[in-house]
């Protein structure tokens, strides 16, 4: 028995450095990977989210951006990272749920690579057309010009696999359209190309159509969410705009690499918390389309698990390839 004790002692004095880094974390600066560009929907939540957060924790994030490959660069870095909490990835629906069925050799798992730490939104997309390419007002309009001329419009997405993508290929799926998907390298480049009319349309995410529409260079047809967006009241679903039981939008999470100690995960989960209850956090989420989501360590891993089985039958359904 004496032993036993002698060696319940050892273990205890061996796990005490550990049980104080985890007190003393944060003691200096902690970068926040973004797999997506800069201007991208996850960038803009990001800044929104990030004074609050450095608020909380006492040390500045800097954010750094790693685009490319739909997310996968900047989720492999964070995989590969050490779990001491200095390195973090804001995910999406798409790296942590689309990407597992769509990519047939990552050199990481999704769910086992990773400490989901919480959601921090969700996004709704929106359909957003170029008026001098493709001259409707609704949804219906849209499904009759496109049905009218087979083959003959391009829509834009982020790239191949990103959310932007299967919303549009779905929607193209259950319309029983005959369009053209031109994938771009990320968010800013796919508004662009609209603008520019090299495309007639996209699935942009709210936050990032909102400057183009209220300039008035872009119409929005429909929302694909359940429930119309605060931000853009006069804008309908698209299920109710005339394609029933269409719905496809996405969520942003923070992220860390498998390991990290639970009491940092902790400490992170009550700093977002802390962020998305801030009234100015809030309002300014949703003026840009976006709905705060909170959620525990668990019930956030229970979310990427769900959307993992859930984009594998979408991209099976769909047929959607990478190169």
């Amino acid at each position: 028995m004496g032993s036993f004790v002698r060696g319940l002692a050892v273990m205890a004095a061996l796990l005490l450095p550990f049980a104080a880094v985890a007190e003393e974390w944060p003691t200096r600066p902690i970068t926040v990977l973004m797999g997506f560009p800069a201007g991208s929907g996850v960038d803009v939540v990001g800044r929104m989210l990030q004074p609050a957060m450095e608020k909380s924790l006492g040390q500045r994030l800097v954010l750094d951006y790693k685009p490319g490959a739909g997310g996968n660069v900047a989720s492999e870095i964070v995989a590969r990272a050490q779990p001491d909490g200095y390195t973090l990835l804001i995910g999406t629906a798409a790296t942590h749920g689309v990407n597992a069925a769509l990519y047939k050799r990552l050199p990481f798992d999704v769910e086992a690579d990773f400490t989901p730490i919480s959601t921090l939104n969700d996004v709704s997309n929106v359909l957003m057309i170029n008026p001098k390419v493709i001259d409707v007002r609704t949804v219906p309009e849209f499904i009759a010009a496109v049905k009218a001329a087979p083959g003959k419009y391009n829509y834009a997405s982020t790239g191949n696999g990103t959310g932007t993508h299967l919303a549009f290929a779905e929607f193209v799926h259950k319309a029983g359209l005959d369009m053209v998907h031109v994938p771009y390298k990320g968010g800013p480049d796919a508004i662009q190309g609209v603008l520019n009319g090299d495309v007639c349309c996209i699935f942009n995410q709210v936050q990032t159509a909102l400057p183009h529409y209220r300039a008035g260079k872009v119409r929005l047809l429909g929302v694909t969410t359940a429930m119309r967006v605060p931000a853009i009241p006069d804008v309908p679903t698209i299920a109710e705009a005339g394609l029933p039981d269409f719905e496809s939008y996405t969520w942003f999470g923070l992220f860390a690499p498998k390991g990290l100690d639970p009491a940092i995960a902790r400490k992170l989960n009550a700093a977002v918390k802390a962020a998305l209850d801030d009234p100015e956090t809030q309002k300014k989420m949703i003026e840009l389309g976006n709905t705060p989501r909170y959620e525990t360590l668990e019930q956030f891993k229970a979310t990427v698990h769900a959307d993992r089985l859930k984009w594998a039958e979408v991209v099976k359904t769909v047929g959607a390839t990478v190169d």
